[in-house]
């Protein structure tokens, strides 16, 4: 049993160097590594088997590339021993993944069901027993889970999750409440979603991921990194205000996005579900598409204000809108042309995203996967 963890700070240094071109570049060879590295081939070998023998990589086959025209044997990182919990308490539904260290999806959970105005207690109490039997599931695989990160539809200030207005909650300390035997620890969803959009769903490295749910957030990618803000609270795109004069929204202001543009808002037009809505938009009835119509302008007008600001070249519309996309996205397109036309060459391509409902809690379990591969020896000691 090897435990990185305690041992010297270039070594650990070292490692980290290894087992990040591994993930990003690999499989490859020692002799590879080695090159790129800057490391000798020795130093390259010992810091293989240590991270071999801690279940972080394993020997993935024979490729080209050993000296002088010799075969060697490339290294992968490995899925077979370490896990992440990914969790997401949302307004109409908890969920829950484990994905390995390869990034594949092991394990999925969710459970549809109101969790507004339900007390917090009550709402994790809940979330806690299906993250724990996915963790039991994930041991039967051979996983150890080694983290979690948990996605909530709000600001989130050093992990409290500081108010979520459709949910009813304020100031929960999420992570606390939890109480999982692994170390956890929370983010907002939509940044989330952004970032499992960016990790699992594509390779564009600049866009504006927008979530569509009963609340209406966003995560910009920049350059491959997530742009948080001061705070960490950038991409609150539901509280953008387009109509001043509009009704009240629960944060207190007027004519938010999510008042004309949200779940709630389309169901409010088209009573019943979303699976209803999606029917009825695909038999051409006028009330349906009508309501899509609607929000796709409001949405249009609150992306056009993000486009100015931010010189957009790419939006990702996830969550509720990938079902809704193919009758949601001409109103936004028609009106980002019409408003940004005299301004811009070229307006933002609009895309649904690649993961459907997962993004969020997907990202979560991203989010763990990558500190892990930043830094091994936090977690060294647990194989």
């Amino acid at each position: 049993m090897t435990d990185i963890a305690r041992r010297g700070t270039a070594r650990t240094r070292n490692l980290e160097l290894v087992l990040g071109e591994v993930d990003r570049r690999g499989p490859l060879t020692r002799a590879a590594l080695a090159e790129l590295t800057g490391l000798t081939k020795t130093t390259v070998s010992t810091l293989v088997a240590e991270l071999m023998a801690a279940g972080f990589v394993a020997e993935s086959g024979v490729v080209r590339g050993g000296e002088r025209g010799r075969p060697g044997v490339a290294v992968g990182v490995s899925g077979a021993r370490m896990a992440a919990l990914g969790i997401e308490v949302n307004v109409d539904y908890l969920a829950v993944c484990v994905v390995d260290l390869t990034r594949s999806i092991r394990l999925r959970a969710r459970v549809e069901r109101d969790n507004r105005d339900t007390r917090p207690v009550d709402v994790l109490r809940d979330l806690r027993s299906l993250a724990l039997d996915l963790v039991d599931q994930a041991r039967g695989l051979g996983l150890t889970v080694v983290g979690a990160v948990v996605a909530v539809p709000g600001p989130v200030e050093d992990g409290l999750l500081y108010t979520a207005p459709n949910l009813g909650w304020r100031e929960v300390p999420v992570a606390a409440a939890l109480d999982l035997p692994l170390p956890v620890d929370v983010d907002n969803e939509a940044n989330l979603a952004a970032l499992g959009e960016l990790w699992f769903g594509g390779d564009e490295p600049d866009f504006l991921y927008v979530s569509g749910e009963i609340g209406i957030g966003a995560g910009l990618v920049v350059g491959g990194a997530l742009f948080r803000g001061v705070h960490g609270n950038a991409g609150e795109l539901g509280h953008v205000v387009v109509e001043p004069t509009g009704p009240p929204c629960r944060c207190g202001g007027h004519g938010c996005l999510e008042w004309y543009a949200g779940q709630d808002a389309l169901l409010r037009q088209v009573p019943g579900g979303l699976t209803d809505l999606v029917g009825r938009l695909r038999r051409g009835e006028q009330r349906a598409l009508g309501a899509c119509a609607s929000a796709g302008r409001a949405l249009g007008i609150a992306l056009t204000s993000a486009a100015n600001l931010l010189d957009l070249d790419r939006i990702v519309l996830g969550g509720v809108y990938v079902p809704l996309f193919p009758w949601l996205c001409p109103a936004v397109e028609t009106t980002l042309a019409a408003r940004l036309g005299r301004l811009r060459r070229s307006v933002p391509v609009v895309a649904a995203s690649r993961l459907d409902g997962e993004a969020a809690v997907l990202g979560a379990a991203g989010q763990v996967v990558q500190r892990v591969i930043a830094d091994p020896g936090r977690v060294g000691h647990v194989v």
